[in-house]
């Protein structure tokens, strides 16, 4: 890939409400392992090496095992690894992450909310159309893992 400009230089002013929701998300009640398996999952599915690199190294940090990181794209095949919670939450953000294809099932959605209420089922979704910003800024402008 050729390099290209950087958003932050040429807009900066864009990443000021991106940055102001993030912290309003960074306030809810998902654990921090939770927040970040949300960003580890958009992330591979949009193929943003830069968001992999920094939010599977915040995850090691909050303490999620190396190996449930390296499964996360086939957390079906490794599903003693991700408890009932986890499982609702990366198939959620699969489902919001790939939209285009069948949209969110009803059954999906009234699984979370029975799991974690209405609120935090809506922190979820919202975490996730946040993610999926990040990654479509990071790829689309080329941004490298440091």
């Amino acid at each position: 890939m050729k390099p290209r400009f950087k958003l932050a230089q040429v807009m900066p002013q864009v990443y000021k409400p991106l940055i102001e929701l993030d912290k309003l998300l960074a306030e809810t009640e998902l654990t921090k392992i939770q927040k970040e398996m949300i960003k580890i999952r958009t992330s591979q599915i949009n193929g943003c090496a830069y968001c992999l690199n920094v939010h599977s190294k915040d995850a090691l940090k909050y303490g999620e095992r190396q190996e449930r990181i390296f499964v996360m794209s086939a957390w079906r095949e490794a599903r003693n690894w991700f408890n009932e919670q986890d499982q609702v939450i990366l198939e959620l953000t699969e489902q919001v992450t790939m939209i285009a294809n069948h949209g969110v099932t009803d059954e999906l959605f009234e699984k979370a909310v029975e799991i974690f209420g209405e609120k935090t089922t809506a922190n979820i979704i919202l975490s996730i159309t946040m993610m999926n910003a990040w990654n479509r800024l990071g790829v689309s402008f080329g941004n490298q893992p440091e």
